[in-house]
């Protein structure tokens, strides 16, 4: 029994790619899937393009710290120049 295309009303064919069928209309190029097709399709996709992740060794050391710990709060304030505190 094939279906129609709820778009253009021609016949849609049936393909099957990676044991996933897959209805497409040949007319408007419109792609159609049952239930779950879509969640094995992105399944298969997540597992093909997920990274292989090397394998870790030890954290390296982190650098040591010489003197106070840097912190944004205690900027360097830079001293007026005598026509800035002129014509504040």
């Amino acid at each position: 029994m094939s279906m129609n295309c709820p778009v253009c009303a021609v016949p849609l064919t049936m393909s099957t790619r990676q044991n996933v069928e897959i209805d497409y209309c040949q007319q408007c190029r419109g792609v159609w899937l049952d239930r779950g097709e879509l969640d094995k399709i992105i399944e298969r996709s997540v597992a093909e393009l997920a990274p292989q992740a090397p394998p870790r060794g030890p954290d390296p050391a982190p650098p040591p710290s010489y003197g106070r710990p840097h912190d944004d709060r205690y900027k360097y304030k830079r001293k007026k120049s005598f026509l800035e505190e002129l014509f504040d």
